[in-house]
């Protein structure tokens, strides 16, 4: 009991001092948010941060193709990310003869920027409340529609949901297509510290990369073109060479990904065995065989990068949260808070009468559904994210699908033809062999893809014998062959017979009855999670709750400063040169750096870039409140500024997504001096230097 009233007490006392925890939205800042932040230092006023009707800050930020954030420098579209976030683009544009990747990239003129093909970003224009509409019963489709036939080419309309279903937005972006690599340090700088430092703190990485946005006539949007011109934006950010100190105010701009805030004790214990748990244990597997077989080819090196970081973040971030929800005691925080709700309900027969199951939902939805929900994961691990033959087949099987509809050739070009760039079928037949073994061993029998004793019988349990048959007779690994089966029906017939066919159907008719047998269970956890987030705000009036994340504008503010990681331990709140000469290590591909770039460190002509101490810093903290999508938003100081580019969480704080941390939770960025040093000295580029406002 004693337990129970200390944590009870710890969350109380969270709630009424974790002031600068919270991503928000723009249009739904109190007045308790601009004292906390002008309080912190800011100096800008709530029309320079946001007005849709005149330039403001928010206007300089994009949503960066698809997945991470970045921020608009210069009245030529120049725009900053993370090195992470341009990866894909850079290792596209990489070849043994041009290794991008290893070497770095610059433009030195307008005409070296490289065209990215399927990259875009978006603006926010304007964002419209309608949840009234929605209540009243009008799909979120049907306004979705609406708003894009008024619009026309060029926009973009979501429909988002924010707090369980409760609220509900239309944000309207500006989407241009024709962006273009401009700068790129090499992946020792970018990556410094692989997957040894990620998610950790000190940080030495020089995570960033540059793009432009070009548009067509009158600014607009447009398709690459040798016409098009760089985009001018309505509003870009000047850059600051002031730098911080502990205590500086700093902000990010950006579109976090997703966080689950007020998930359930019950969704905290399947979110750790049924969703963390499998996959730690599948990707772990396959990104060994990846690697090892990086290591020995630059060339598959080279194709793997991108497709091998993707896999090992979310792997690693995996990790790193189960041990925090335990080590933070999360499970029995949410209980304290789900107790405190139901003493609440007990209160009033109104009360009751609305909430009284709310928790019943959740909790026999999340109990029941534990076991179906691991054996999906293990399904998605294995056939999503696992052995790529099975994107080739889930993508013709899309085509084939899709019959008079579409034309077969013009979609096989747009969907699969690009993904045997960066393809090597003789690793792809290990990683399948070890896929199957782990279903093999991890899935209930009866839930096993009814192929599975066919393989059985016929190779002994024997699955690489069996991944080497498949790969010897397919014809998905060749895409003159494939193309050919999706165009003519006739032909077709052979990739019916195909034996990596049959098994990617085996597998999608288990995953999708595995899927529906989650249904009901689901839906009764989305019920309760809406119910519980209305009681929330209902009772605790006088608290502005934060929306969860989902991929929407939001503002986080706090200050820059160190941690107590462990007891008797403090991490300083920025890291310098210093740091990188004590990991470098010539035999260690993560912490080797080229000689050139250690050589213009060892000079330590820093310049303007350099700090008090007669040193440079690298990267540095601040207690803002990010999570996935964050990567490459703007850190800002009080004037609105930009000081450093968002480009992680800490170690200690992985269980933040569900629960924040208030002592330990910090946002890793890397400093705008840092980058401004690598153009100027390592880049000798000049020209982007000249285009921003530095002050």
């Amino acid at each position: 009991m004693k337990r129970f009233i200390t944590l009870f007490s710890s969350f109380l006392l969270c709630f009424s001092l974790c002031a600068d925890e919270g991503m928000w939205m723009l249009n739904n800042l109190t007045r308790e948010n601009w004292d906390r932040m002008q309080a912190l230092g800011l100096t800008l006023t709530p029309g320079q941060l946001y007005n849709e009707s005149t330039p403001s800050l928010y206007k300089a930020v994009v949503q960066f193709d698809g997945g991470c954030t970045g921020i608009t420098v210069s009245d030529k579209g120049l725009i900053f990310t993370n090195h992470h976030c341009g990866y894909g683009a850079i290792q596209s544009k990489s070849s043994v003869e041009h290794d991008y990747l290893k070497n770095g990239f610059v433009a030195h003129t307008p005409e070296d920027e490289i065209p990215i093909e399927g990259m875009y970003v978006l603006y926010l224009k304007k964002t419209i409340p309608v949840t009234q509409s929605v209540l009243d019963g009008e799909s979120t489709d049907a306004i979705q529609k609406q708003y894009t036939d008024l619009l026309g080419e060029g926009y973009v309309v979501t429909v988002d949901e924010y707090y369980a279903g409760n609220e509900y937005y239309v944000n309207i972006y500006k989407k241009y297509t024709d962006i273009r690599l401009v700068f790129a340090p090499p992946s020792s700088i970018g990556k410094f510290g692989g997957d040894t430092d990620n998610w950790m703190w000190p940080r030495h990485t020089g995570d960033f990369s540059v793009f432009r946005v070009y548009a067509g006539a009158g600014n607009e949007p447009a398709e690459y073109a040798d016409t098009n011109v760089p985009y001018k934006p309505e509003y870009y950010a000047p850059v600051s060479l002031n730098g911080y100190d502990e205590g500086s105010f700093a902000m990010v701009l950006g579109f976090p990904g997703s966080t689950d805030r007020y998930l359930s004790s019950w969704g905290v214990e399947r979110r750790v065995k049924s969703s963390n748990e499998p996959r730690i244990e599948v990707r772990g597997v396959k990104q060994d065989i990846w690697k090892e077989a990086m290591l020995q080819s630059d060339a598959i090196r080279i194709k793997y990068a991108s497709k091998y970081a993707r896999s090992s973040n979310y792997w690693k971030n995996s990790i790193g949260m189960n041990r925090g929800l335990a080590r933070m005691h999360v499970v029995e925080r949410k209980q304290a808070l789900e107790n405190q709700f139901t003493q609440w309900i007990a209160q009033n027969p109104a009360q009751r009468k609305v909430y009284e199951n709310t928790l019943n939902l959740q909790k026999e939805g999340y109990i029941h559904s534990m076991d179906n929900a691991k054996t999906r994961t293990y399904l998605v691990e294995a056939f999503y994210y696992g052995a790529e033959i099975f994107e080739w087949a889930y993508y013709a099987n899309y085509i084939h699908s899709e019959g008079d509809n579409v034309n077969p050739a013009l979609l096989f070009n747009e969907m699969l033809l690009p993904l045997y760039k960066d393809y090597e079928p003789a690793l792809d037949e290990k990683v399948l062999a070890a896929m199957l073994q782990i279903l093999k061993e991890k899935i209930p029998a009866a839930q096993l893809p009814a192929i599975f004793p066919e393989i059985d019988k016929k190779y002994k349990g024997n699955y690489a014998k069996y991944a080497a048959e498949v790969f010897k007779k397919t014809i998905l690994t060749s895409p003159d062959k494939l193309k050919a089966a999706l165009e003519d029906k006739k032909q077709f017939k052979k990739l019916e017979k195909d034996p990596a066919w049959q098994l990617s159907q085996s597998i999608g008719k288990t995953l999708e009855s595995v899927s529906a047998s989650l249904k009901e269970d689901n839906d009764n956890i989305k019920e309760g999670r809406h119910l519980f987030m209305a009681g929330l705000r209902e009772m605790m009036p006088e608290k502005n709750f934060p929306s969860d994340a989902n991929f929407t504008m939001r503002l986080t503010y706090g200050k820059v400063g160190g941690y107590h990681p462990y007891d008797a331990a403090w991490y300083d709140y920025c890291t310098t040169t210093k740091g990188i000469f004590e990991k470098y290590d010539v035999n260690n591909p993560e912490f080797n750096v080229q000689p050139e770039v250690m050589d213009l460190l060892r000079k330590k002509d820093f310049g303007r870039y350099g700090n008090k101490d007669s040193d440079m810093n690298i990267d540095f903290l601040a207690d803002l409140d990010i999570t996935g999508g964050n990567s490459g938003s703007p850190v800002f100081d009080g004037k609105g500024r930009l000081t450093g580019l968002a480009f992680d969480g800490n170690w200690e704080a992985m269980s933040g997504d569900i629960a924040f941390e208030t002592d330990v939770q910090k946002c890793i960025a890397v400093d705008v001096r840092y980058i401004l040093y690598m153009i100027d000295k390592w880049g000798n580029c000049q020209r982007l230097l000249n285009e921003l406002t530095i002050e």
